[in-house]
């Protein structure tokens, strides 16, 4: 297995990059897998040079940077030789089995949507976010961002992307999917919640529950919660928001213990939040996958540093593993024979 890294993309690229590649080829260590990070080659020799060899680590050459500030697919149209655009043809052209970025996220949804293309049947691919907010009960936000205006049967779409990814990455057997709204009733929500909401009722193959609201995601009442691309990562950012500041606490735990004579992290778990910190860090999990498009493709926060790319590694290879592109490939197909029959 081949798994390509975008050492130029991301707030701290190269350095934190190259050091996540190496944590995550440390721990994959003799299980045949060969990590590339795709950048500028000068750069990278000097950073990764006396590991490449060790732990198999390659450089692919990539001269060129897409900034989060330019425009997508003027970016790509206009640099070629990007990372973004040289790490998604490696998978296109068999060069990698998966490419992980934290550079810009609009520049690698046009990338992967224009290189790689949609798998056939497929209208709209979706990012699909792990989420840890209740001990060991993980469960998939999609769509996290990658698609802000939606229709009733995108959503639908969603649903089924997310039984995929929850049945065979995260392991669940038969995923509990919910819609999220702003009540339980399924006349409650906007005109694209209640439409969908009946679509789900009477689609075949999925364990559909009902609707769930916000403060249902710490109870784990579902395990793939659908939704817009806008609400989503509104979201995704609003836990990533909460986790910040909670993780800041740490950083005054100092001035608690003279009164609980418990140090930062024994605070946080007596008081039962310690797993909340972790399950709200987007570091711990790495990035999200953009399910949908002919080949898997990692998209980590712009802010990751060596944990979080590991992580993304790590991601990458369970998805890689599992044949996710080519499962959902095969399920609509199916389901187009379905209807036809």
């Amino acid at each position: 297995m081949r798994i390509a890294v975008d050492a130029s993309g991301g707030d701290f690229a190269p350095y934190e990059i190259v050091k996540g590649v190496i944590k995550a080829a440390q721990e994959l260590k003799d299980k045949g897998i060969e990590i590339i990070l795709v950048g500028k080659r000068p750069v990278l020799h000097v950073q990764a040079g006396r590991h490449l060899k060790k732990l198999n680590i390659s450089i692919a050459h990539a001269p060129q940077t897409i900034e989060f500030n330019e425009h997508p697919v003027e970016a790509l149209r206009n640099k070629p030789k990007s990372s973004i655009a040289v790490g998604t043809m490696m998978v296109k052209e068999g060069k990698a089995d998966a490419f992980v970025s934290a550079g810009s996220t609009g520049a690698m949804l046009c990338a992967a949507y224009l290189l790689l293309g949609k798998i056939e049947g497929i209208e709209r691919p979706a990012l699909a976010s792990i989420i840890k907010l209740v001990p060991h009960a993980p469960a998939l936000l999609l769509d996290a961002g990658a698609n802000s205006d939606c229709r009733p049967q995108h959503l639908v779409e969603f649903a089924r992307l997310g039984n995929i990814y929850a049945k065979n990455v995260i392991g669940i057997e038969s995923p509990r999917i919910a819609l999220m709204s702003v009540g339980e009733e399924e006349t409650k929500g906007n005109k694209l919640v209640i439409e969908t909401h009946q679509l789900l009722k009477t689609t075949p193959g999925l364990k559909f529950i009902g609707n769930v609201e916000g403060h249902d995601l710490v109870h784990h009442r579902a395990d793939v919660i659908v939704t817009d691309g806008f609400t989503g990562n509104v979201l995704i950012k609003a836990f990533e928001g909460l986790g910040d500041s909670i993780i800041k606490i740490r950083q005054v735990s100092q001035a608690v213990n003279s009164a609980s004579h418990l140090r930062g992290r024994a605070l946080l778990a007596d008081v039962g939040i310690g797993h909340m910190v972790k399950g709200m860090d987007f570091r711990e999990v790495g990035g999200a996958c953009l399910l949908g498009v002919k080949g898997t493709i990692i998209v980590s926060h712009g802010r990751s540093r060596a944990k979080a790319i590991k992580n993304a590694i790590l991601m990458a290879k369970r998805t890689v593993e599992q044949r996710i592109p080519q499962l959902i490939a095969e399920e609509v197909k199916d389901n187009v024979s379905a209807v036809t029959v």
